[in-house]
């Protein structure tokens, strides 16, 4: 029999092709298809989220625009031995002028000035005012240009600032990520900031602290609310549902101003709680522009967050466990906690990473009633990408709050389980 099979050759399909080639090309087919139907969600995550990424992750560390704009100027400075305390030689003067002469016509030597005043801030002036003074001079006609260079800015003879061009010059730079931790990269290496500038490390603390105490404030009230939804009758749990669900048809701009409005001295708690005499007049609290009315106000907000997780989860529970444990004895103390609570922690564990998470990087709402103490450091990113334009401290300041939430999750991982997490 089987030499039989042999001589009658493989199996073959309806259509004459082998079985074994033809169910491999409708699996191919089928997997194609699949892909197609998934492709546009993909090229939406690769677009508006994996690359957006990427490219923060490469600005933070990008610093090609000295070498750029210098290119004769950094060759030159390669072979100058800065630790002397000597002035480089013509070569670097004439590569310098001839390089900034280009960078003039082209309106590149202000965007390298501005690179360079965030490591040594006056630096920005010296570019503008050198480029408005060497425009017209004739590379080869006005050579040789040390004399002339310095003559026109004597900071060109302080060794401090070729020395700060020399030392920045390289194309990947830890100098962001340095100064994201109040560390800066100085000719002499790593050093701290000066104290007056020492801020983002605080400011990273603060934000973790607020993050956790703002999300264990959301625990503390959205378990009673979740509980009393998913254990109430149908009727009025969906008419209570509607009031937790009612901030998200109200503008957050909005809610946060009103809390801005309520939390001042003479806003509407102070006024209520003088009417009461639980204050007196003269001695109004103060919970506005610290961190005390982040606090509250992100409380607030993010407090559906934590809700609808726990109400989904609690919902799951099963009546019959805790009829059965009180028939057996239980007093309604126990029966919460060593049946209900138990099986309500994965609603716990995931309205936390959710409200976590976007707690850490909001800034409308510490931005309007923080002041300047209850600020977050998703507000000073805000700044340098709004204000200050130092986009690549600000890739770096978000890079490192990615990494701390990638951190924290995987500790909690660790910790909990993120498969005990459920939504429902």
């Amino acid at each position: 029999m089987t030499d039989a099979s042999q001589k009658a050759g493989p199996m073959l399909a309806a259509d004459g092709t082998p079985l074994k080639q033809s169910l491999s090309r409708s699996l191919r087919r089928q997997k194609l298809r699949a892909l197609l139907l998934i492709a546009p969600l993909l090229l939406f995550v690769l677009f508006s989220f994996i690359i957006p990424i990427a490219s923060m992750l490469f600005r933070s560390v990008e610093n090609g625009i000295v070498e750029n704009t210098l290119p004769l100027t950094v060759e030159a400075l390669s072979n100058w031995d800065e630790t002397t305390g000597e002035l480089p030689d013509e070569e670097v003067y004439d590569a310098f002028v001839r390089d900034m002469i280009v960078a003039v016509n082209e309106k590149r030597h202000t965007r390298l000035g501005s690179r360079l005043n965030y490591e040594e801030p006056g630096i920005s002036s010296l570019f503008r005012k050198t480029g408005r003074k060497i425009r017209k001079w004739d590379p080869e006609a006005d050579a040789p240009f040390k004399d002339k260079l310095i003559d026109a800015e004597d900071d060109w003879a302080d060794v401090e600032n070729w020395r700060v061009i020399k030392t920045h010059a390289r194309n990947i730079t830890p100098g962001y990520f340095l100064a994201a931790v109040d560390l800066r990269l100085t000719p002499d290496g790593v050093a701290a900031q000066p104290e007056d500038k020492q801020i983002l490390v605080k400011l990273f603390g603060r934000t973790l602290f607020m993050s956790l105490v703002i999300t264990g404030a959301c625990i503390l009230l959205a378990y009673p609310i979740s509980y009393l939804l998913a254990n109430l009758p149908m009727r009025v749990s969906n008419l209570l549902m509607i009031l937790v669900l009612l901030p998200f048809w109200t503008s957050l701009l909005v809610r946060t101003s009103a809390w801005k409005v309520m939390l001042q001295q003479q806003g509407v708690i102070n006024e209520t709680l003088v009417w009461l005499g639980l204050v007196a007049d003269d001695a109004r609290l103060v919970i506005i522009n610290n961190q005390i009315g982040t606090i509250i106000a992100m409380t607030h907000i993010l407090l559906p967050f934590m809700i609808l997780p726990m109400y989904s989860v609690m919902q799951t529970i099963p009546p019959s466990y805790t009829r059965a444990a009180k028939s057996m004895g239980a007093t309604n103390w126990t029966t919460f906690w060593r049946i209900y609570f138990p099986q309500s922690i994965p609603g716990i564990g995931a309205g936390s990473i959710l409200v976590f998470i976007l707690a850490i990087g909001y800034y409308i709402t510490p931005e309007i009633v923080g002041g300047t103490k209850g600020v977050f450091i998703s507000n000073r990113i805000a700044y340098h990408i709004s204000s200050s334009l130092n986009w690549g401290l600000a890739a770096a300041l978000g890079t490192i709050l990615l990494a701390v939430v990638l951190l924290l999750y995987w500790c909690y991982d660790k910790i909990v389980g993120i498969d005990n997490v459920k939504l429902g």
